[in-house]
C-alpha cells in the first residue's frame, strides 16, 4: 500500500512540474512574460498552489529549452531575445534549413510527404484562426517533418533547437504581418517545398528553403524598422 501511495505522489509531482512547464512555456513563447523578466520560485509556487520542488523542475526544463536563464545566485530570468545577433541566427538557420531540405529531397519516403502536407494544412488553419501559439507550433512541426525525412538526426536536432529559439521572434511580428496589406503568412511556400521534395529535386529544394529563410528575415527586419528606432545592421554576412 505504501508503495502505491509513493508512486502516486511521484506521478502527482511530475504532473505538477509539467503543468508549470507547459503554462510558463506558453507565456514565454507568446511574450506574455517579457524577455528578461524574473521568475521567482516562491511567487510561482503560490501562483500554481504547489511546493517549490516541481516549480524548480519546470524551470530546469525551460532552461534546457533555452527559454530561461538560471543564474548562480539561484535567481531565474526569462532569456533575452538577442536582436544584435539576429544576422548570425539567420545565417545558421539558412544553412540548416537548406541542408535538411536537401536531404529530405534525397531521402524522403512517400508516407513522409503525406505527413508534411497535413502539417502544412495545420499551419494554414492556425493562421486562419489567428492562433499565434498554434501557428509557431505547427510551423515548427512542419519543418521538423522535413528534417526527419532527411534522416540525419544530428542536423535535425540542431535545426530543431534553432526553430525553438526562433518561435519568440515569430510571435514578435505576427501582428505586424497579419495587419500588412502586402505580406501574408498564408502562401504556397510550404507546399512548394513539399513538391520539390516529392520530385526529389535537390537543387530546387535548396533554392526554396533559402527563399523561405530570406522571407522570414525580410519580414522581421521590416517589423523592426517599423517599430524600433535603433540602427541595427540586419544583414547576415555573405
Amino acid at each position: 500500500m505504501d508503495g502505491i501511495q509513493t508512486s502516486a505522489k511521484k506521478q502527482t509531482k511530475g504532473g505538477g512540474a509539467k503543468r508549470v512547464y507547459d503554462e510558463l512555456k506558453r507565456e514565454i513563447l507568446t511574450l506574455e512574460i517579457e524577455p528578461g523578466a524574473p521568475l521567482d520560485e516562491t511567487t510561482l509556487s503560490k501562483r500554481f498552489g504547489m511546493s517549490r520542488s516541481p516549480v524548480r523542475e519546470a524551470l530546469v526544463r525551460l532552461s534546457a529549452d533555452g527559454l530561461v536563464v538560471m543564474l548562480s545566485n539561484r535567481s531565474t530570468l526569462v532569456a533575452p531575445i538577442d536582436l544584435i545577433g539576429f544576422p548570425q541566427y539567420v545565417e545558421a538557420l539558412d544553412f540548416l534549413q537548406r541542408i535538411n531540405t536537401r536531404l529530405a529531397a534525397r531521402n524522403r519516403q512517400e508516407g513522409e510527404i503525406d505527413r508534411m502536407t497535413k502539417l502544412a494544412a495545420a499551419f494554414d488553419d492556425a493562421c486562419r484562426r489567428n492562433d499565434y501559439l498554434d501557428m509557431s507550433s505547427t510551423n515548427r512541426d512542419f519543418h521538423m517533418a522535413v528534417a526527419d525525412a532527411g534522416r540525419n538526426p544530428y542536423l535535425a536536432r540542431s535545426y530543431g533547437q534553432l526553430l525553438d529559439e526562433g518561435r519568440r521572434i515569430l510571435h514578435m511580428h505576427f501582428d505586424f504581418i497579419q495587419a500588412s496589406s502586402t505580406d501574408h503568412l498564408l502562401n504556397s511556400d510550404h507546399y512548394d517545398m513539399i513538391e520539390a521534395i516529392r520530385e526529389q529535386d535537390v537543387t530546387k529544394a535548396d533554392r526554396l528553403a533559402h527563399r523561405h529563410t530570406r522571407q522570414f528575415h525580410d519580414r522581421f527586419v521590416n517589423f523592426l524598422r517599423a517599430n524600433y528606432d535603433d540602427d541595427f545592421e540586419f544583414e547576415p554576412k555573405a
